[in-house]
């Protein structure tokens, strides 16, 4: 019975009503949407997904390099990323301005992927700068020649997305080591945005560290030491080689700068070289100082110029370590090089069999059985090479150094120890890859430099001219062998580079760093 006495007795009620002095328990939290983010106290932060088998712990620690650290980052998914330790110093109220930080890391990357950097190197700078500022959902995306980077404030807020587009590529190693040393400085020393936008804008400014007479006389260099490392002899081969790769290179110029594809500017390069290995067969014997050169050698230095052997080794890379598309593109690129390398020198090699000239492919069989001075012709090579790859000057010694052990253990491989060019190559390029990763994590800088050159003298240089040769000459056989044995010699460099590098990322740590950072890798073992 309702006591009248209280207020309220007699006011009209709802059926729904409890009645008065009945106390109901508190109504449970209605349920929302699975993408509605749950209220919890501000001092408490808990992910919105937590995966069946719980968050594995991971710990990052700064000593480690960072390339190591971001490359473990990138196979992780997003949920299980660790957050960012501390963002560098903004304003506490402002968070990081996301716009320009996604701005800095496409350029930073821009600049690795012109550079020949491996799509995995570039995603993990661009990730290392996305996590240095405090941006700790986000998603590098490298292509060809695409770049992209989507951020998420988080997983009720839409993304921001932004791409760049690299049109231009170049060659310059001194420009991919500062851009290294800016990324490291950027994850570990804190820099602001305002630094990193000054230093990045030093680095775009900077001239080449050699000119383009310095570079066609690298050129030369190169082609005469690669004449003396495959049996030519003598200063007069050398001289002859050297001219001739510097013609092409000339020529090569004129024909970038009338705006024409890569395609014909390889193409007419290669031409200067087989011209005069032509004259020197045909004309050679009438003087005393020329009857003894190999037109081989003189043809076969011109080559050892122009070989891709650094968007190989990129393209070998960026597939084994996933990077399908990118391989492909790197690949393609590298198969039309190479055509126009072997247009120009197959259409010179039909004039001049026509003329008369009478090439020789058993000349392949003598070969120069003079170790040291193979040895510092595989180490000029080298340092040519390194100077037409616009390497630092400090890095000109290890690069050569580097070179010369790479010889080295190819040639006891291969000539006194009897093993197939095949393995010997692949074990000496692997020795080249794992010395470079050294050298790379004990400056903190980028191992193409200490790589790149030093695989010159494994180039297969020789077996490309003598598969030429074989075609020109209607040897079918003899040249589709000697063609794919340049092929099994070319993968073998860059599957040994790869497989070096690998080994000293997995199995050695960084100075100063516990342990090296684990880096997970696709599973697939069946196909599918």
């Amino acid at each position: 019975m309702v006591d009248e006495g209280k207020p309220g007795w007699d006011e009209v009620r709802s059926e729904f009503t409890p009645p008065l002095g009945v106390e109901l328990p508190p109504e449970p939290e209605p349920e929302g949407s699975a993408f509605t983010q749950p209220k919890q106290p501000a001092q408490l932060t808990y992910p919105a997904f937590t995966p069946p088998n719980g968050i594995p712990l991971v710990s990052l620690s700064k000593e480690t390099p960072w390339p190591d650290r971001m490359r473990a980052m990138l196979r992780m998914p997003v949920t299980e990323r660790p957050a960012p330790e501390q963002p560098v110093a903004e304003p506490a109220d402002a968070g990081p301005p996301v716009p320009r930080v996604l701005d800095l890391i496409l350029r930073i990357g821009e600049l690795l992927l012109a550079g020949g950097e491996g799509a995995e190197d570039v995603e993990a700078a661009m990730l290392g700068v996305a996590h240095a500022y405090g941006l700790a959902r986000v998603e590098p995306t490298v292509t060809f020649t695409l770049l992209g980077v989507s951020y998420q404030p988080s997983l009720i807020d839409p993304p921001v997305t932004a791409n760049r587009t690299v049109r231009r590529r170049g060659t310059d190693y001194t420009r991919l080591a500062a851009v290294f040393r800016l990324v490291d400085d950027i994850t570990t020393a804190g820099l602001t945005l305002e630094d990193a936008y000054r230093r990045l804008g030093v680095i775009r400014r900077n001239r080449h560290p050699y000119p383009s007479r310095v570079l066609t006389g690298a050129a030369g260099l190169l082609a005469g030491a690669a004449s003396m490392m495959v049996g030519g002899g003598g200063p007069v081969v050398f001289a002859i080689a050297a001219i001739g790769a510097m013609l092409g290179d000339r020529l090569a110029w004129l024909c970038a700068g009338r705006g024409l594809p890569e395609f014909y500017q390889f193409t007419a390069a290669a031409m200067p070289a087989a011209v005069l290995g032509i004259l020197v067969d045909r004309f050679g014997h009438a003087l005393p100082w020329t009857s003894t050169i190999q037109a081989s050698a003189v043809i076969t230095g011109g080559l050892f110029a122009l070989i891709p052997g650094r968007a190989l080794v990129a393209a070998v890379q960026d597939g084994l370590t996933g990077f399908y598309i990118t391989a492909s593109a790197r690949l393609l690129e590298v198969m039309y090089l190479f055509t126009g390398i072997v247009v120009g020198v197959t259409l010179v090699l039909y004039a001049g069999v026509s003329l008369g000239a009478e090439l020789d492919p058993e000349q392949s069989l003598s070969t120069y059985e003079n170790a040291p001075v193979q040895l510092v012709a595989a180490m000029v090579l080298s340092l040519a090479f390194a100077m037409m790859l616009q390497c630092e000057r400090q890095v000109l010694l290890l690069a050569t150094l580097n070179g010369g052990v790479a010889w080295v253990v190819y040639g006891v491989l291969h000539q006194d120890l009897g093993w197939s060019a095949v393995p010997a190559t692949a074990v000496a390029a692997g020795l080249v890859g794992l010395l470079g990763q050294l050298l790379a994590r004990h400056r903190h800088a980028s191992a193409l430099p200490y790589v790149t050159a030093a695989i010159g003298p494994l180039l297969p240089g020789s077996a490309t001219y003598f598969g030429l040769l074989g075609l020109t000459q209607h040897h079918l056989t003899e040249g589709l062998t000697s063609l794919t044995k340049a092929a099994a010699l070319a993968l073998a460099v860059a599957i040994g580079v790869n497989l070096g590098s690998e080994a000293a990322r997995m199995f050695l740590k960084a100075p100063g760093a516990a342990a090296p950072a684990k880096r997970r890798a696709a599973k697939r073992t069946r196909g599918f």
